[in-house]
């Protein structure tokens, strides 16, 4: 009797942890999905700056370092607080000469080996190799090198820890994912 107590038990305490995970996976999808949708925006910006940047160099033979310097800005922050929105609508290059092909058990298998051996381990190599240099930018306050360009290098440099962080969060919720789908296929 007391065997099948703690089998009921640890069923119990399993179906709770699974639920928590759950939970995170989808607060985790809420935050990037939050964030990619708002950066699409900025693309927009990007194109609009871009354009004004064009009509006031030919037009009015007028340059701006500052508003050239604010495309690459734009660039960098859609690239990087967009990529883990990419990596959770599925957006990301991936062969798929097999995937496709694979039962949702292959596919949830590939997945989770996939967030386990390269996205979390590439991901937490990005972070630690950039720490320094984002740090290092913070510290002197790092300005363009153009007199009339933006003061905040700074910023622009801290976007690769954004990105690196929410692609690893990202990669998280997609390995919670995977062992749910696991789950649920082994339940069956």
């Amino acid at each position: 009797m007391a065997n099948f107590l703690w089998a009921g038990h640890a069923l119990n305490l399993a179906r709770d942890f699974m639920s928590v995970m759950l939970r995170i996976s989808q607060l985790i999808d809420r935050v990037n999905d939050l964030l990619g949708r708002s950066v699409a925006w900025l693309a927009l910006a990007m194109v609009l700056v871009m354009a004004l940047i064009v009509v006031l160099r030919y037009v009015f033979q007028f340059g701006s370092i500052a508003m050239q310097e604010s495309v690459m800005y734009f660039n960098a922050l859609v690239f990087s607080l967009g990529a883990a929105y990419t990596l959770k609508e599925q957006g990301h290059v991936r062969v798929d000469i097999f995937y496709n092909r694979l039962s949702e058990r292959g596919q949830a298998l590939v997945d989770l080996g996939g967030g386990l051996v390269f996205l979390l381990p590439a991901t937490l190599f990005i972070l630690w190799v950039s720490w320094d240099y984002v740090a290092l930018s913070w510290r002197i306050q790092e300005t363009s090198t153009e007199a009339s360009g933006l003061p905040f290098v700074y910023l622009l440099k801290t976007t690769m820890l954004l990105l690196a962080g929410l692609l690893a969060l990202q990669g998280v919720s997609e390995i919670i994912k995977a062992v749910l789908r696991l789950r649920k296929d082994t339940s069956q």
